[in-house]
């Protein structure tokens, strides 16, 4: 009974240690910008392996220079109400869950198919995943992911978030982050990025790899040209944050 005791102490030990490990990491990228996220890290992996030259691209934009067009259709595509919500929707999540349901309910007899995990992550969650997680789904990783996007939400702003989201997320095969999307693309900068353009760029995000092989593709439900459509649509109705500016001393 001793050595059992001894070994959840461990376990709840270890778990806590890995918690601050991840708050700590957050808080430095407060000022210093992530040099690589852990999915970029196992793309290279498994683009390059052991090559020192690798075809993976990824260039740091700051926030002030991104087009507001792409940060406009970024949103539509992916979280519309960021910008509001605590970093959880529930309310999505909650459909998420019964829509996955369902799936395993119709799901062959005695086929052993993946957790029900996918749908109705906030652009925050899609981002505890992309810097600290694997892609393996399961409800351990689902529950790290929740405990990682409240340390994101606590301590670093909303614009601090989407700038490191719109800088780390995959737009193509070794093609993360919007400035060497907008390059691969359209050979332009973020800043120059037209509506059409970034259109376009969000609706790449829940396929991305597809998107990189041809401008049209169906992947499952997703097809780029509808989902241009409906972000160009709605692009003007989505609340950007204003650009913080430091405070002025007092004369």
């Amino acid at each position: 009974m001793r050595w059992i005791l001894y070994l959840v102490k461990c376990v709840l030990a270890g778990f806590v240690f890995m918690q601050l490990y991840f708050a700590l990491q957050i808080g430095l990228w407060v000022s210093v910008d992530p040099s690589s996220t852990a999915f970029q890290r196992a793309e290279r992996w498994r683009l390059c392996s052991w090559h020192w030259t690798c075809s993976v691209q990824s260039k740091w934009t700051p926030y002030d220079k991104i087009s507001n067009n792409l940060k406009r259709a970024v949103l539509v595509s992916e979280d519309d109400i960021f910008f509001q919500h605590k970093g959880v929707r529930v309310e999505d999540m909650q459909k998420a869950w019964e829509r996955n349901q369902q799936h395993q309910q119709n799901s062959s007899p005695g086929k052993k198919g993946k957790p029900a995990l996918r749908g109705g992550s906030t652009i925050t969650q899609q981002l505890a995943k992309n810097l600290f997680l694997s892609s393996e789904q399961n409800y351990f990783r689902k529950a790290q992911e929740l405990v990682i996007t409240g340390l994101l939400e606590l301590l670093l702003t909303k614009q601090r978030l989407f700038e490191i989201y719109l800088n780390s997320v995959e737009w193509g095969e070794g093609i993360f982050g919007i400035g060497a999307a907008s390059a691969r693309y359209y050979s332009t900068t973020p800043a120059n990025l037209d509506r059409e353009q970034a259109a376009a760029l969000a609706s790449a995000l829940p396929a991305p790899k597809c998107f990189d092989k041809a401008q049209y593709c169906y992947r499952g439900s997703i097809h780029y040209g509808a989902r241009q459509e409906f972000i160009l649509e709605n692009m003007d109705r989505v609340a950007l944050a204003p650009i913080a500016t430091p405070a002025k001393k007092a004369k």
